[in-house]
Parts: structure tokens; C-alpha cells; sequence
């Protein structure tokens, strides 16, 4: 008598869910780097709002605030007059650096990236941990080509 048995075997299985650990270690690591492609746009458009609003002070003013040190400080500076709300952090959640000398005669606004240290290199960068960096009006240190 054959018996009439419905389901997968063992092997089968098995093969199933090797493809499915293939095709995961395969679409991680790229969800990853898009994560991270994603935090470094938006912290570059926040760094280019916060230098526009500071490019707009100095319309009004004829100097950049003065003797800034980080965006907790842009409230009541160029906020809300500038810009309405002033992001205080950059996509991995690091306080933003907006940096102005005692002569309001130039900016700075940086993001230390990933990593959350300073690297100060400036140029094309193609790691997420570089520094993102925009001075007086254009970026000196911006992510570009394949990130690791």
C-alpha cells in the first residue's frame, strides 16, 4: 500500500533556506549602504539650509553671526526669522558644527559623518566616515563615488 504523504523533505528544506541566507547576505550589506547614502544626503541638505539662512543673515547684517560654535546656538540667530527650524543634528545624530569667527567674516558648518570624530579632509571623500564640510557658500569635503 503507497501511502499518499504531502510536504517537504529535509533536503528540501535545507535548500530553501540556503537561498534564502544567500539572498539576504546579499541584500544586506546594500540596505546598509543606502541607509547610510540616505543619512549622508539629508545631512548635506541640512548643512546647505543652515549656510543658505547664514548667507541670508549676512544680507541683512553685512557680517555672519558672530562667534558661533554649533547649531544650539542658531536659535534666535537665524532662527525663524532665517530658517525656520534650525536641525540640530546631522543623520547619525551628531550635533552639527557651525563654526563663525569673532568678525562674522566667514562659516563654517560641518557634519562629522558616521564615525562622529573630525577628519578635516577636504576634496571628494568615498568613505561614510569623512566629514562633510561646507564653508562660505560650497562644499570643501563632500561624499562622492563607491562608499565603503
Amino acid at each position: 500500500m503507497i501511502r499518499n504523504q504531502k510536504g517537504f523533505t529535509l533536503i528540501e528544506l535545507l535548500i530553501v533556506v540556503a537561498i534564502i541566507g544567500i539572498i539576504a547576505a546579499i541584500a544586506i550589506p546594500n540596505l546598509l549602504n543606502a541607509i547610510d547614502r540616505g543619512k549622508q544626503k539629508r545631512t548635506m541638505a541640512d548643512l546647505r539650509s543652515i549656510a543658505t539662512a547664514t548667507e541670508a543673515y549676512a544680507v541683512d547684517y553685512n557680517f555672519y553671526p558672530k562667534s558661533m560654535s554649533d547649531t544650539s546656538n542658531a536659535p534666535g540667530t537665524i532662527s525663524p526669522v532665517y530658517i525656520k527650524q534650525v536641525p540640530l543634528n546631522d543623520g547619525w545624530g551628531f550635533v552639527i558644527q557651525w563654526d563663525t569667527d569673532a568678525g562674522g567674516t566667514t562659516y563654517t558648518v560641518q557634519s562629522y559623518a558616521k564615525d562622529g570624530t573630525v577628519d578635516a579632509v577636504t576634496g571628494p571623500r568615498t568613505d561614510f566616515e569623512d566629514d562633510i564640510i561646507f564653508v562660505d557658500g560650497s562644499f570643501v569635503a563632500w561624499p562622492e563615488g563607491a562608499q565603503t
